[in-house]
């Protein structure tokens, strides 16, 4: 399994165009309807940072995702936003879940 973490700050301004731009990447990813993705988005306490985390069953399902347009359409306008802080990329192992 592979999980990514990815963590950045949007200008205040720019955070309900990013809600909006998240959740449209979001039905194209549901409807690729693909079990290997598991995908979710949070918004932290100050309304601008947001966490996402990735988790692929194999590399073949991570491509397949990074190439979705509407999911390269959503990093263009996030990082022409003009970010706060930068987007940090971790890459985590798994060591143990209760889902």
């Amino acid at each position: 399994m592979i999980t990514v973490k990815v963590t950045y700050t949007v200008q205040a301004e720019f955070a309900q165009a990013n809600i909006a731009n998240v959740n449209t990447f979001m039905r194209a990813l549901r409807a690729l309807n693909n079990p290997a993705i598991r995908y979710v988005s949070y918004l932290g306490e100050d309304g601008k940072t947001f966490t996402h985390i990735a988790q692929y069953d194999n590399a073949a399902a991570q491509q397949q995702l990074l190439a979705l347009p509407a999911f390269l359409e959503f990093q263009r306008r996030r990082d022409a936003s003009r970010l706060e802080k930068p987007q940090q990329v971790e890459v985590m192992q798994l060591v143990a879940a209760n889902w």
